[in-house]
């Protein structure tokens, strides 16, 4: 018998609570409070320390929480960056900085790459605007923002679904990208270390460098918050982007470093429409 069979049977006041309803009620609690013990989570649903290491490991492996000693959390690190609803309340201002200067490399007719970044995000929300133009993303919050706005024609990459990154990854997506050309990508990383971005999931990796053997022009996207962080799997360096824009607090060291590896480097707010180098 299971643990969790032995549960369903011994009454408790989550008493028939099957492993799906557990491990959302754990995700919604570890996001909530932001670190949970575990022993606590076992007390709260009746069931074994066991039950819920497992329980753990399955949210953890869908990118909803990272396993720490004793319990979860929901706080970033080199291996988790955060759910999406994590991500969209960090570096807003900075986000949509950025997002301005990017809105003005976009042309009328032209076909748009954006990744399942919440800075990509930022920048979808100002592309009506800027149409006709076609947008193909991986990222289901930015379908669900884009679809039906006029002028934009909408194309949605399929493949595995990643709740806590609400957005599509792995092989199949990979592959639906390759089928398709776009005349400029924008995206952005979980953290820049040694002139090169770092994400957290080999899936993300896959992904993004599909996108980027998929458009014409490369634009990355990133506050100065991404060069404190670390990251596992390296994705590229800076130098294979066309383009790089970071946000007006990047520090002048950050900066004058960046651009002395040959970065094609723009900084939002000060250096006035962004252009591409020759």
């Amino acid at each position: 018998m299971t643990d969790d069979e032995s549960t369903a049977r011994t009454p408790s006041t989550n008493d028939g609570m099957g492993a799906r309803d557990r491990r959302e009620g754990i995700r919604r609690r570890v996001a909530d409070e932001g670190f949970v013990q575990a022993k606590d989570l076992a007390e709260a649903y009746g069931v074994s320390l066991m039950t819920i290491h497992r329980d753990l490991d399955e949210l953890q492996s869908r990118g909803w929480l990272r396993k720490v000693r004793g319990g979860a959390t929901a706080e970033p690190s080199a291996v988790h960056h955060g759910d999406v609803h994590h991500r969209l309340q960090a570096m807003s201002d900075a986000k949509q900085q950025l997002a301005r200067a990017a809105e003005s490399l976009v042309e009328k007719g032209a076909s748009v790459m954006i990744d399942e970044s919440t800075t990509g995000l930022a920048l979808a929300g100002l592309l009506p605007a800027r149409g006709p133009l076609t947008v193909i993303t991986n990222f289901l919050t930015a379908v669900n923002l884009l679809a039906g706005e006029p002028g934009v024609d909408l194309i949605a990459l399929g493949g595995a679904y990643y709740p806590a990154y609400d957005a599509f990854l792995g092989l199949r997506t990979s592959e639906a990208i390759r089928s398709l050309h776009a005349d400029i990508l924008f995206m952005s990383t979980t953290a820049i270390t040694n002139g090169h971005c770092y994400h957290q999931s080999q899936e993300t990796v896959a992904v993004k460098r599909a996108l980027m053997e998929s458009a014409d022009r490369r634009v990355l996207l990133v506050d100065h918050s991404k060069f404190a962080k670390n990251g596992l799997y390296q994705l590229a360096p800076l130098t294979a982007f066309d383009l790089v824009i970071v946000d007006a607090e990047t520090p002048k060291p950050t900066v004058e470093g960046l651009r002395a590896r040959g970065v094609p480097l723009h900084v939002a707010g000060t250096d006035g429409t962004p252009q591409w180098t020759a």
